[in-house]
């Protein structure tokens, strides 16, 4: 059986875009994180939507799981095929299909990576600019939406997901569905209003209600100068009302915090920066006295203050993507990293902190910590990052344990899991209301009604 899959799939999409290859499936059956590896059975490497369709049609047909792959970085496992089966590589379909300059929206393929587009707007649209994630410039901007990534413009706009305005999505069956305004209309400018919003079938949904292969996203105005002030403060009971401070101005394009242990100076502080564009010297300052007047009472009460940042270091903390963010990964000879991001209230940075700092001290590991404010304060993304070595079993085992007992926590503070592993989807599913789990039984159960899209993820039989 298994020779007449090959034999299938490369009728659909050529010999050379389909191994079985026990060393190539071996890089697909993991990822960075903390997740145990199982490698698929196929990878196909399909180039257009119609090939999509068939391979769908084919697994439909003889019961085999499919997972769509993006960059594969998500440190979860959500794209692990957990019970082998066809791994979709997406990469193949990353053609830039269409700029609407004017109504600022692009359409892109499936697989396009956030890099690519970003480098294709520099070049040919300098004065529009997407949501770009600190993640690889591999990261796919597909992939992003399905886990309701954010990115720099997250603080003015919300999830990355918030900002899709189109998709053209495979469906379990084979059949194709566009959600939005490209459903009746040439223009990909809206997701759902004013037609009903279906896009909530297929985001959040890691690809277990079908694959996404043409999507449009909303563009924004990028400003000729970018610049970051970092306010310092050692009481963390303080950030919600910093935070509230800052974002009322309604100058700010980005706000992130961070905290570690390492180098000694930033020990017991929590770093606040605060980012804010313009298109001249005089508006960047504009901003920036408007920022420091917001926090004058803090700085007057000592709680508080700006740190200078060294012009050499500027570059590091306006990267797009941030680099410096993934170099914790190489913190612990063997390059291990996790961490969860649960969505939550930003009154609950304190306890977030005081709890990774728990658990660093319990199971002996080194912590970082990072936030994103989304939607101008509304919530917030706090991660709980440890570095492990991974060549290191004991090591290991300790994170898993840290990150068990963060899953617990993120439910016991009222947060939601972001991007959440399969232990953390089921801690989920036991915890929701009673009619929405019901009414994802139905959508789940109607559109894959024989489970074959990234099983294990989102499991509601």
């Amino acid at each position: 059986m298994k020779e007449s899959i090959k034999s299938a799939l490369i009728e659909i999409a050529g010999e050379e875009y389909v191994s079985t290859f026990e060393e190539e499936l071996y890089f697909y059956g993991r990822d960075p994180g903390l997740s145990f590896p199982s490698n698929p059975h196929y990878v196909v490497l399909p180039e257009n939507t119609e090939e999509i369709q068939q391979i769908v049609r084919l697994a439909n047909k003889e019961g085999i799981p499919i997972v769509p792959l993006g960059a594969g970085l998500s440190l979860t496992g959500l794209a692990i095929p957990r019970r082998g089966g066809i791994v979709i590589d997406m990469k193949r379909m990353d053609r830039i299909l269409e700029v609407n300059e004017k109504a600022r929206f692009v359409i892109v393929e499936g697989g396009t990576s956030q890099g690519k587009l970003q480098a294709y707007l520099e070049k040919h649209y300098p004065r529009l600019r997407h949501s770009i994630p600190d993640a690889p410039p591999t990261a796919t901007i597909a992939a992003n939406v399905v886990i309701h990534g954010q990115g720099r413009l997250s603080q003015q706009y919300g999830f990355n997901s918030d900002l899709v305005a189109g998709m053209e999505v495979v469906l379990p069956s084979g059949e194709i569905c566009k959600v939005g305004s490209c459903a009746v209309s040439p223009y990909w400018f809206s997701k759902g209003p004013p037609l009903p919003d279906i896009s909530g079938l297929f985001l959040g949904w890691f690809g277990t209600t079908g694959i996404i292969t043409k999507l449009a996203i909303k563009l924004y105005p990028r400003k000729k100068m970018r610049d970051l002030e970092i306010f310092v403060t050692d009481n963390e009971n303080l950030i919600s009302d910093i935070i509230y401070e800052v974002t009322h101005t309604e100058m700010v394009e980005d706000i992130t915090i961070f905290a570690q242990p390492w180098p000694l100076f930033f020990k017991d502080n929590s770093h606040i920066c605060i980012y804010f564009t313009g298109d001249t010297e005089e508006e960047l300052e504009f901003k920036r006295r408007v920022i420091w007047k917001a926090l004058e009472k803090f700085i007057e009460s000592k709680e508080g203050g700006f740190m200078w940042v060294q012009p050499s270091m500027k570059p590091t903390f306006l990267d797009m993507p941030q680099r410096s963010v993934a170099r914790f990964a190489d913190v612990k000879r063997g390059g291990g990293f996790e961490y969860s991001g649960p969505i939550l209230l930003v009154e609950k940075y304190p306890e977030c902190m005081r709890k990774l700092r728990e658990l660093s001290t319990k199971y002996n590991l080194a912590y970082s910590a990072m936030a994103r404010i989304i939607d101008t304060a509304h919530c917030m993304m706090f991660a709980f990052a440890f570095a492990f070595n991974r060549a290191d079993e004991d090591m290991v085992e300790r994170a898993r344990r840290a990150m068990a007992e963060v899953s617990k926590f993120i439910i016991e503070v009222g947060g939601v899991f972001w991007k959440p592993t399969v232990e953390e989807q089921k801690l989920t599913i036991e915890h929701i209301d009673s009619g929405t789990l019901k009414l994802l039984k139905m959508i789940k159960n109607h559109l894959d009604p024989n489970n074959i899209m990234n099983p294990s993820n989102w499991e509601l039989r």
